[in-house]
């Protein structure tokens, strides 16, 4: 139940296991990742880098005069990438097998389904996602062996006065706008109104960020969330910590933001993104009637191998609250498959990579330095920046770090976090090294290849063990 990037993956390796296939999917496939998520977000954002570089190109003794954007042209590259990756897809469903039902499938009973089947729906035009659901053209009732919840999750509406004024969008309503606002307010300072305010303020909008803990991506170590905080400022963009909105209101054509915290003030908008959190997307699913429970936030609770607390019933994704991250997801479709084609397969929840695609890019995996202590942990840590890194100033982006938090015993790595050029791709370093149990010996031992960006994981290393070659050591007391 599902196509996005749990539902589809699972479906694919239940086919590999042998196993008789069908999906149950009422849009395009691959979810909100591929069509409202993780990729088009990517592709604008990717927009905005080549603007913001050409911007800069005299930099590089390179002078490109004139420079603008084309909007809608941003929006329709981002739409043609969509399409060719969800028509992808849909092409390896079929050819691994898998019967896919377009419509929306509802509970009868523990491994029993009624699917709505509908003509196409207003994605496959174009359309907004929540347009008028299309008239149901018949229902069909699906028995199975087993059954896979995989129907992800819908952004989480925030019970603000005003809310529900136009120009008050979710993540998804963003890739509404047909044009860049002059004046953005953004509600939420983590990963998700984080990148949208790096894109929009790379494309001209006077962009405030209201965050209500005391710094951007809280849940970041802390020492990023400073970071991104003074870097958004140098970027001209606004950032208020310790801070609510309290009401929004439309006045003299533009939207009001009223917020509340240490100090009130207001400040106006021609939109405001709200950008706080996922629910679980179970509406509509009939839960109750194959007997499958929700936790007091709505999720669906799973052990280790995916299952429900109803035999045969699995919940994988965004629905069982573990991560909200599509490659989380991803993971769990495949043990859900492989478990119920009989192997003994599980989930280990401890390394998860994650990544948020601002400008600088920011990544982690493991602990942060205050979750390592307060896990009882005595630690170490050590950091090094990319403006050391010859491949860095040779590529022009030298702002950020990368900091390995570390036993003080053992050295073994307990946690990476970077903020800087391809965070996200290097993250993967850090992941591998915590899933190996690697120490800091271990990779500044490793030769990496020179001059790359890749080479701060073991200049890192070589600092956290008091012996930095390229930058200068700590002065003695």
């Amino acid at each position: 139940m599902g196509g996005g990037p749990g539902g589809y993956v699972a479906a694919i390796r239940a086919a590999q296991r042998g196993l008789r296939v069908g999906l149950v999917e009422k849009e395009r496939p691959g979810g909100v990742c591929l069509n409202w998520g993780c990729i088009p977000t990517k592709a604008m954002l990717r927009s905005a880098e080549v603007f913001q570089t050409l911007q800069d190109a005299a930099d590089f003794g390179i002078y490109a005069d004139s420079v603008r954007f084309d909007f809608a042209a941003v929006r329709q590259r981002k739409d043609g990438i969509v399409k060719e990756l969800t028509d992808g897809v849909a092409g390896l469903l079929v050819a691994n097998g898998v019967t896919v039902v377009e419509g929306h499938a509802r509970f009868t009973g523990p491994t029993t389904v009624e699917v709505f089947e509908t003509g196409p729906s207003p994605i496959f035009q174009g359309g907004p996602r929540y347009a008028a659901t299309p008239t149901v053209a018949h229902t069909r009732t699906i028995s199975a062996t087993d059954v896979i919840i995989a129907t992800g999750s819908v952004p989480a509406l925030l019970p603000i006065p005003g809310a529900d004024l136009p120009g008050v969008i979710t993540s998804d309503g963003a890739f509404g706008l047909t044009e860049v606002p002059k004046r953005l307010a953004v509600v939420g300072g983590s990963a998700v109104g984080a990148e949208w305010a790096s894109l929009f303020a790379t494309f001209g909008s006077a962009v405030t960020v209201i965050e209500m803990q005391d710094r951007l991506v809280p849940l970041e170590d802390k020492e990023i969330g400073v970071a991104l905080g003074r870097s958004f400022g140098k970027r001209g963009i606004s950032v208020l910590t310790g801070a609510t909105v309290t009401g929004i209101a439309q006045i003299d054509g533009a939207l009001r933001v009223r917020i509340g915290g240490a100090q009130t003030s207001e400040l106006d908008a021609d939109a405001v993104l709200v950008g706080v959190g996922r629910r679980a997307n179970t509406a509509e699913l009939g839960l109750a009637d194959a007997g499958i429970d929700t936790d007091a936030r709505g999720f669906i609770p799973v052990d280790e191998k995916l299952r429900t607390g109803v035999q045969h019933v699995y919940a994988i994704g965004d629905v069982t609250g573990k991560a909200l991250l599509a490659h989380v997801a991803s993971h769990q479709g495949l043990t859900a498959a492989d478990v119920i084609a009989g192997h003994d397969a599980h989930i280990d929840y401890t390394v998860i990579p994650a990544a948020t695609f601002t400008h600088p890019e920011i990544a982690s995996v493991g602990l942060t330095e205050d979750a390592a202590r307060a896990a009882g942990h005595e630690v170490i840590t050590a950091k090094f920046p990319f403006a050391a890194l010859g491949r860095a100033k040779s590529y022009g982006d030298t702002e950020g770090f990368l900091k390995i938090v570390a036993g003080q015993k053992h050295k073994e790595v307990l946690g990476v976090h970077i903020m800087g050029p391809s965070a996200s791709d290097l993250i993967a370093e850090g992941a591998l090294a915590i899933s190996l149990e690697a120490t800091l010996d271990e990779l500044a031992d490793t030769i990496h290849a020179h001059p790359t960006l890749g080479e701060i994981g073991m200049e890192t290393a070589l600092t956290g063990l008091g012996l930095p070659v390229h930058i200068a050591p700590p002065r003695k007391r």
